[in-house]
């Protein structure tokens, strides 16, 4: 699976009582999927998810899951203290046709969380889940930072692809970039190099009346045959459910998670970003990707200039309650955060709108 790009990880939108509004969960993520962001995090940290009882967990996959548009790669925070719970939350993000899940890392009994139980966790994990897993590691709120060494360890799983790296250290990406050069990934990709999917194969066989039956991974791995749609435009093209696909090769892919350090995370060797300041202003952390992309890095290093101060008062200092009124003042639907959150003062509001002056979008 290809996760090169930027995703922001969704809010969970509220009313004033604490109970979900749906409405404007839909509203958010239509408003998403016509950015140039490559995919949407449902129940990441940014999502509020360790608020949300089971029965929210899933309402709030689904919804996103059938408002999201069908060219976004879907990225299921399923991450919950035991593997069992993390698994059955897994296995209903894969049935409703997400392509990746999040999980995070344990935490709560710390002083266990020793190497062999995190190596246990998550091999339990990627053995057992329908759907290919990324780490999540944010130490700030876990209060426990899984060593790069582990994480290099742990990359040898074919089913494990990738981490969200949250700690904001460059030098730690830099290190796990460098530490998991051998391993590779064949990655179904279309002819111009963007993310293919399970689920976007199906919409596309849906819209060629050629029925909505869900490929298989194994298919989009290069072990189905040419589809019915017509003959490979070249011998690196298969059709597969009507849509010309190819094979890419990716290796462990190491997103980051603070925005304030996306461009030199992204000069250090990660492929992509998972960002809170995105939820709010997702062209304005795309573009610092483009110009990296397309190898102009002095306009990738002015980009991140303007954003960086904003980042990382809104997300780093002001966290959710700081998101959810930087979406407001965007025109996103941000909302109240769910208690024992509490929303902004108004001066931390006007704050907000003086760094935001400039990055409307």
């Amino acid at each position: 699976m290809l996760l090169h790009g930027i995703f922001p990880p969704i809010t969970t939108p509220f009313y004033p009582d604490g109970r979900i509004y749906f409405k404007k969960l839909e509203f958010n993520v239509e408003r998403y999927s016509k950015t140039p962001v490559a995919g949407i995090v449902v129940l990441g940290s940014t999502g509020e998810a360790i608020l949300l009882s089971d029965e929210e967990r899933r309402e709030v996959l689904k919804t996103a899951r059938e408002s999201a548009a069908p060219g976004k790669v879907l990225v299921a925070g399923t991450g919950i203290e035991s593997a069992i719970e993390t698994l059955r939350l897994t296995d209903y993000a894969a049935e409703l046709g997400y392509d990746v899940a999040m999980v995070r890392t344990p935490h709560y009994y710390k002083s266990q969380m020793s190497p062999s139980s995190m190596l246990a966790f998550y091999r339990t994990v990627a053995d057992r889940s329908p759907l290919p897993v990324i780490i999540y590691n944010f130490p700030q709120a876990t209060g426990y930072d899984i060593p790069a060494e582990l994480v290099i360890e742990l990359a040898e799983h074919p089913n494990l692809i990738g981490i969200k790296e949250s700690s904001g250290d460059v030098e730690k990406v830099r290190k796990m970039v460098e530490g998991t050069r051998q391993v590779k990934h064949a990655a179904t990709v279309s002819e111009t190099f963007q993310a293919i999917t399970p689920r976007m194969v199906k919409a596309t066989s849906e819209g060629n009346g050629q029925g909505g039956e869900l490929v298989q991974v194994a298919v989009l791995a290069g072990a189905g045959k040419t589809g019915t749609a017509g003959k490979a435009s070249s011998p690196a093209v298969t059709v597969v459910g009507g849509m010309k696909t190819r094979q890419k090769e990716v290796g462990f892919q190491v997103l980051v998670g603070a925005a304030q350090k996306l461009e030199p995370s992204l000069q250090a060797g990660a492929v992509g970003a998972i960002l809170a300041f995105a939820d709010a202003a997702p062209t304005a952390c795309y573009e610092i990707y483009a110009a990296w992309k397309e190898g102009d890095s002095e306009l990738a290093r002015l980009k991140q200039q303007r954003i960086g101060a904003a980042a990382q008062r809104v997300v780093g200092e002001l966290s959710i309650p700081g998101v959810k009124y930087a979406m407001d003042f965007n025109g996103y639907f941000g909302g109240p955060p769910r208690l024992p959150l509490l929303p902004l003062t108004a001066a931390l509001k006007a704050e907000i709108e003086q760094m935001l002056s400039d990055i409307r979008n």
